[in-house]
């Protein structure tokens, strides 16, 4: 098509061009997960989030406490929707023994995400309805989540878990997942999943604020010394981790991700009466 007509006729208009470009784009790149160029041609999608504690929506009995999933939004644009449905205590066998996983995948769309982060409760040897073997069983239950996941359109991305405040006498801090971490990036890397390494990220967050400092951004009280869990300013650092990387591996395009770079108030974060 010509972009003016004959001497004396006008040419097509803005509207018939952009008609007939989308006519010719081949079916192959608007296929589900492919990226366009521009952001409105993005489906609005959610983004649902399979975990423990760390990630969970808390309620206000449960304040100063709060999941980094809470905070995850606020990074977010507004075509991407947050579904955060990790729970307390949950491990990666727990969370599909009891229905939980298909609950998710019974509401899950093309184009939607699925993060997976789980690790805590499975490191727990003394409990079988929650343990699993890194190598093993840990990584047959993630690929549950996988499986799942693709086979309803959506993307699946696994985390690996943050960590805890845990640090040495010489003040550095210290890993404390064991294998886990390593397990997942190898099932990722052979599943060609996606991998957010929020373990890695959190630790060295950690460590560059030392010891004293990084007891601002856990669950620290006057009634509690809680080392695993965060408060506003710790569950806002993390979903920052979690932002970047979700930009990082490209699940998210440019568009959007927001405020990466800017100072989020802890007053954003809310803590609903109780749960629905």
């Amino acid at each position: 098509m010509s972009l003016t007509g004959p001497a004396g006729l006008a040419g097509p208009s803005r509207r018939q061009l952009t008609a007939a470009a989308l006519a010719a784009v081949p079916a192959a790149l608007a296929a589900p997960g492919t990226a366009r160029a521009a952001g409105r041609h993005y489906p609005a999608r959610t983004l649902h989030i399979a975990g423990d504690s760390t990630a969970a929506q808390k309620y206000a009995g449960e304040a100063p406490e709060t999941g980094w999933g809470m905070a995850l939004p606020f990074f977010l644009g507004h075509r991407v929707t947050v579904a955060d449905h990790a729970v307390n205590g949950r491990s990666s066998k727990s969370f599909v023994d009891e229905g939980r996983l298909a609950a998710v995948l019974s509401v899950i769309r093309p184009h939607d995400v699925l993060l997976v982060q789980f690790a805590h409760n499975d490191e727990k040897r003394a409990d079988p309805a929650r343990y699993t073997e890194p190598w093993t069983t840990y990584q047959d239950h993630l690929r549950l989540y996988v499986e799942g996941a693709r086979a309803r359109g959506a993307r699946p991305v696994l985390a690996t878990p943050v960590e805890r405040r845990r640090f040495d006498a010489a003040g550095d801090a210290v890993p404390t997942h064991g294998d886990y971490p390593a397990a997942m990036r190898a099932l990722a890397a052979a599943e060609g999943v996606p991998l957010l390494d929020v373990e890695a990220l959190s630790l060295a967050l950690w460590q560059r604020l030392g010891a004293e400092e990084t007891k601002t951004y856990f669950n620290w009280t006057a009634t509690e010394q809680d080392n695993t869990h965060f408060d506003p300013p710790g569950a806002i650092a993390v979903a920052r981790l979690v932002a970047r990387e979700l930009l990082r591996t490209r699940v998210l395009a440019p568009h959007d991700v927001v405020r990466l770079h800017d100072e989020i108030p802890p007053s954003w974060i809310t803590w609903p009466a109780s749960a629905p």
